[in-house]
């Protein structure tokens, strides 16, 4: 079968040659049925996350021995069951996530790692759920119990973590603040119906929300769903109410921010940690039930996946 394999690490952003940290393999062995309650899934897709290329760099939070096949959410057909299989057959529907290796056509999963894509899901989107849509469905829902009487900001709110923070917000029916940076992408957020959207390229990210606070007559913001770090996170700590909760995400501006452990002591703040991967170790039940959800919801149509690219497995570094 045909994978991506990193076989050193390194950044993978440019053309796959000879110094490419990830190769394209056409023989790559395909998996076997390790168990008897084991799944191989034929891959329909899988989707591409900041994850994956901090895990290349070998920058991630686990490091994997090399070579590995990268990848992690994924949809697919169910190809070949083993023999105590009772939930699927093969033919079925399914999607989930892993640690590893979903950049091949074929992965093997255990029968209680999967769940049943609905017949009015589309496939390519599924594969794009799981990691993006869980992580916020976890920080949002169950750590910060969002309510539809709260204000909900995202700093970047238009990747991949970022836009399914934005849409779970408006599913619990928080007020939702967006930060993004560009037209496109600010035209975009606003067709989503977010209540206010701030162009951090050429506004003032702390000024724009004040003003629409001001005129809405809303005391300040009381969940902060932070996936970028940095300077975006200081500026926006002046905009928090007093008992408001912080989502630590991640760090896509490369900069881990400080946080003045006496303003959170002052002002009631909670700061919630969410490595949303460590719950398939320590709560692999409490992600199922999460996923399910969020798989109603997207058959429902109140989230809407947005891929923004498709790929072959060959172009994917190209």
């Amino acid at each position: 079968m045909e994978a991506l394999v990193c076989e050193k690490l390194g950044d993978p952003g440019g053309k796959m040659d000879e110094n490419s940290p990830i190769v394209l393999s056409k023989n790559y062995p395909i998996p076997q049925l390790d168990s008897t309650t084991a799944v191989r899934v034929r891959v329909k897709a899988t989707s591409l996350n900041y994850a994956n290329y901090l895990q290349i760099l070998g920058k991630y939070q686990e490091k994997p021995p090399l070579p590995f096949v990268p990848g992690s959410d994924y949809s697919g057909i169910v190809d070949a069951v083993g023999p105590n299989v009772s939930i699927f057959k093969v033919g079925d529907r399914v999607c989930s996530f892993a640690s590893l290796g979903s950049f091949a056509q074929f992965i093997v999963a255990d029968q209680s790692q999967l769940l049943r894509v609905p017949e009015g899901c589309d496939l390519v989107e599924a594969a794009a759920l799981p990691v993006a849509y869980g992580t916020s469905h976890v920080a949002l829902v169950h750590r910060a119990r969002l309510t539809s009487s709260q204000v909900l900001l995202v700093l970047g709110a238009a990747g991949g973590v970022g836009l399914s923070a934005v849409q779970i917000g408006k599913a619990c029916g928080a007020i939702v603040i967006a930060v993004a940076r560009g037209f496109e992408k600010v035209g975009f957020l606003k067709s989503l119906g977010v209540d206010h959207v701030v162009d951090s390229s050429k506004e003032d990210v702390t000024m724009s929300v004040k003003d629409f606070l001001k005129a809405r007559k809303l005391k300040g913001v009381d969940v902060l769903y932070d996936p970028v770090g940095g300077k975006p996170t200081k500026a926006a700590l002046k905009l928090l109410n007093w008992g408001a909760q912080i989502l630590v995400i991640g760090f896509a501006s490369g900069e881990i921010p400080v946080i003045p452990a006496n303003f959170a002591l002052v002002k009631n703040w909670t700061i919630h940690g969410l490595y949303w991967g460590s719950y398939g170790i320590h709560r692999p039940g409490f992600l199922e039930d999460s996923l399910r959800e969020l798989l109603s919801w997207m058959e429902k149509g109140l989230i809407t996946i947005h891929i923004s690219h498709i790929y072959s497995v060959s172009e994917v570094w190209t």
